[in-house]
């Protein structure tokens, strides 16, 4: 009789235990498995990075900004389609499921980088540091290359 009752107590406890280990351990965090920043003409002075972030935690977490050197401001940015007219959205924050991922696109969620203090070059590494909503912080790299214009020439340029 009196196991039974211990039972459950035990089962809590090491629930705890195994989450508050997991929220240490460098192994669940959120990750970028691959990015770019999108190459501009020169005479524009605005840009945007695409990548995609992979939460490994056992919790939603939230972008909710990103800063980086090489512009004056970074915003998180939306495309909304309102009545037939597509129309990007200022947006507060994207949201990252637990064990889920998101994914920056050109027709979708993207950081635009607003203010480029200098023209950025083919390849060149840009490192952006991204908020989260509990607080924690991260910096990615991500190099710049042009948009591929499809799906096929994206799979031909990574064979070289």
């Amino acid at each position: 009789m009196e196991f039974k009752t211990l039972k459950p107590i035990f089962k809590q406890l090491f629930n705890c235990l195994v989450l508050s280990c997991a929220s240490f351990s460098a192994l669940a965090s959120v990750i970028v498995t691959e990015g770019h920043v999108r190459a501009m003409p020169e005479t524009v002075p605005n840009t945007a990075a695409y990548f995609t972030l992979e939460n490994h935690t056992d919790k939603a977490v939230r972008l909710i900004g990103v800063s980086t050197t090489v512009a004056k401001d970074a915003q998180l940015h939306t495309i909304i389609e309102d009545q037939g007219m597509v129309k990007m959205r200022h947006v507060e924050g994207f949201d990252i499921p637990s064990h889920g991922a998101l994914t920056l696109t050109p027709s979708g969620d993207h950081v635009m980088l607003l203010g480029l203090k200098a023209p950025l070059v083919l390849e060149q590494q840009v490192e952006l540091q991204l908020e989260f909503d509990d607080g924690k912080k991260m910096a990615i790299t991500l190099p710049v290359s042009k948009e591929a214009e499809n799906a096929a020439e994206q799979e031909h340029h990574h064979h070289h």
